[in-house]
């Protein structure tokens, strides 16, 4: 295991062993792998039709009430009608696929490397499954893709693509699509700290809280994403 000094010296390292104009040159080269992430995602998610994305902890264990609880939203969103996307990795990902697998539907896997993740997990399709090594390109897919968010308790990863969601949704850069934070024993201290905090200074208003909702079943979970689509008239897969 590498410690901190030594994470440090690696760093250095590598920073001492290229010039400016090499850094340049490599950045350049990435723009042509970063177009290529877009492209295969573009072509192969546009061929899956609406979408839930599931999020949550890759630490998440199999006898966990949240796992459980995301494989059961899961199976029922697929038997609704609708596709099933996650990160494609161990947790409550695992938990989404499994679930969207044993209901016979789309089990999509959005995979990245991470030092606690091992690759996508058994219950993903493999013709639905997609490698990429750039975060952001990950996570346009999610976006773009996505007609509702499932947000399970998970760290900093899953924080990151919650609040990616409704800065997005708050300043009208993608459409309004349901946000569902599932477990209030969990979720129920953010919220508060977003109460007591940033909406007193001013900073959020009472409205953004409309973005979310917090449920503790899976049946108010679903119930949350079904109800966007019937006010709306989005036609799943069926």
């Amino acid at each position: 295991m590498v410690n901190e000094n030594e994470d440090e010296s690696l760093i250095t390292k590598k920073f001492e062993q290229k010039n400016w104009n090499e850094i340049k040159t490599k950045d350049s080269w990435m723009l042509f792998k970063i177009m290529a992430e877009f492209t295969d995602g573009f072509e192969t998610m546009t061929k899956i039709g609406p979408c839930v994305s599931i999020f949550g902890s890759a630490r998440t264990k199999r006898d966990s009430q949240y796992y459980k609880l995301a494989e059961k939203i899961s199976y029922q969103l697929t038997l609704n009608g609708f596709g099933v996307i996650t990160g494609g990795g161990p947790g409550v990902m695992e938990a989404g696929n499994k679930g969207a697998k044993k209901a016979g539907g789309k089990s999509i896997g959005l995979n990245i490397e991470l030092p606690f993740e091992t690759g996508a997990n058994e219950y993903v399709d493999q013709k639905l499954s997609m490698d990429f090594n750039y975060f952001f390109v990950r996570k346009v897919m999610f976006l773009k893709y996505s007609q509702g968010f499932i947000v399970m308790p998970g760290g900093f990863g899953t924080l990151d693509e919650l609040f990616e969601a409704l800065t997005l949704i708050q300043t009208k850069k993608t459409g309004k699509f349901p946000i569902v934070l599932v477990g209030t024993e969990y979720w129920g201290g953010l919220f508060q700290w977003l109460q007591s905090s940033m909406k007193e200074e001013g900073y959020i208003v009472e409205s953004d809280f409309k973005l979310f909702r917090l449920v503790d079943t899976a049946e108010e979970a679903v119930g949350h994403i079904q109800a966007f689509y019937d006010k709306y008239s989005i036609k799943q897969n069926f």
